[in-house]
């Protein structure tokens, strides 16, 4: 397969930050498409010139009928990262293209700020919720973040403040590369209210106040971490619960009966590059799950407003886990949801009535799989002193689909 199409990184300086190969990719062109700030950093050269439509796809669904012809793609950087290359690797195959990348924000934030990129966390809130910042929020963390446009620094200032890292030390850097180029250094709280270019890359060195709560991504936060209404799978439970589940990069979790979504959202604190979908019936949880998956970090949860298993045909992505947190002794929702799983997908079921057990152990005699009895005492006041006070037992079963 010949490539014909070619993506060319290119930054704020132009023709004159790019090499050889890729001015030569450039220049012999037949047809030459970029967003309309890169295309006007070249002057003509007799090509054809396609602007970026909305939707992207508009545009993909053209470059895919101009397949054969001597196509060069303007991206920001670093096509690969975060960038227009890695929607473009989606949708033609790798043979066909030819991808010359330029040194992108990370790599020039990272060289202005002198910070080492293996060190760093890297994100974007471009087209993506803010909030995604704080689930790698943590005391002396360095974070390096793409932004939206000139109000990000704004806004996530106050972010910061309200989670208590407001004397974070911050820097914004504007079209770095450009001989326009403008970094502004000062704490957080220094940068709200102010407005900025729209090229911009925030860098953030995380300060903790006292009022701050850094949370560890390994499942098992305190229930007051979310709001909720009691309907909450204990915290001891819980990180037994993600342990069964076994989160791996790239695959999704249907938690059923969410209650606070607790599980769901610790499904993807764990391993960031998950997806959960928290099927629940009640109105008001639904919003608190949603309030709690963006105050812990994880806005890209899905909530799923229905009873299941009926909801199940609102979800259009197979699951690799299945969690039954509650209901599991309805008529038939346990086997919809082994239906449901991927080959190889784990479903675990918490139960804590003696009829969610009898629905549990039904299943367990025609597809085996492991029964774990969960016992959880804690030490509370009692009186004058201190007791063992028990919670619920929890019966969990938890089996692979073969």
């Amino acid at each position: 397969m010949t490539p014909w199409l070619a993506v060319v990184g290119i930054g704020e300086d132009g023709l004159s930050g790019l090499g050889l190969r890729a001015r030569r990719f450039i220049e012999g062109a037949e047809i030459l498409v970029g967003g309309v700030r890169h295309l006007a950093k070249i002057p003509p050269c007799g090509a054809e010139r396609v602007a970026w439509e909305a939707p992207l796809s508009a545009t993909i669904a053209r470059l895919q009928r101009l397949r054969g012809r001597r196509v060069t793609v303007l991206a920001s950087g670093d096509p690969m990262h975060f960038g227009v290359g890695s929607a473009l690797a989606r949708h033609f195959d790798a043979r066909e293209m030819t991808v010359v990348p330029a040194p992108g924000a990370f790599s020039l934030a990272a060289a202005r700020m002198g910070w080492s990129l293996a060190d760093t966390e890297l994100v974007t809130v471009h087209g993506r919720p803010i909030e995604d910042v704080l689930l790698r929020l943590c005391p002396g963390a360095k974070l390096l973040i793409l932004s939206r446009d000139g109000e990000t620094p704004s806004r996530l200032a106050e972010v910061l403040g309200r989670h208590g890292y407001g004397e974070s030390e911050m820097t914004v850097l504007e079209r770095m590369a450009g001989a326009d180029e403008v970094r502004v250094d000062d704490r957080a709280e220094g940068f709200r209210g102010r407005r900025f270019a729209d090229l911009n890359t925030v860098a953030l060195e995380a300060r903790a106040n006292v009022h701050a709560r850094p949370l560890s991504r390994v499942p098992g936060l305190p229930e007051d971490a979310f709001e909720h209404d009691g309907q909450i799978t204990k915290r001891e439970v819980r990180a037994v619960t993600l342990a069964a589940l076994a989160p791996l990069p790239g695959e999704v979790l249907w938690d059923v009966g969410a209650g606070s979504g607790a599980v769901a959202i610790e499904w993807m604190r764990a391993q960031p590059r998950t997806t959960a979908f928290a099927l629940e019936r009640n109105a008001d949880r639904c919003a608190a799950i949603a309030r709690n998956a963006a105050q812990l970090g994880v806005p890209g949860l899905v909530v799923v407003a229905g009873e299941a298993p009926a909801a199940f045909t609102e979800i259009a992505t197979q699951p690799q886990a299945v969690f039954v947190g509650g209901g599991a002794s309805n008529a038939g929702l346990i086997e919809a949801c082994w239906e449901a799983l991927t080959g190889g997908g784990r479903l675990v079921a918490n139960a804590v009535t003696l009829e969610a057990e009898q629905a549990v152990f039904a299943f367990h005699a025609r597809h085996g799989g492991r029964l774990v009895r969960l016992g959880v005492s804690r030490a509370e006041p009692l009186g004058g002193y201190t007791a063992w006070r028990a919670a619920v037992p929890v019966t969990q079963y938890a089996v692979r689909k073969g």
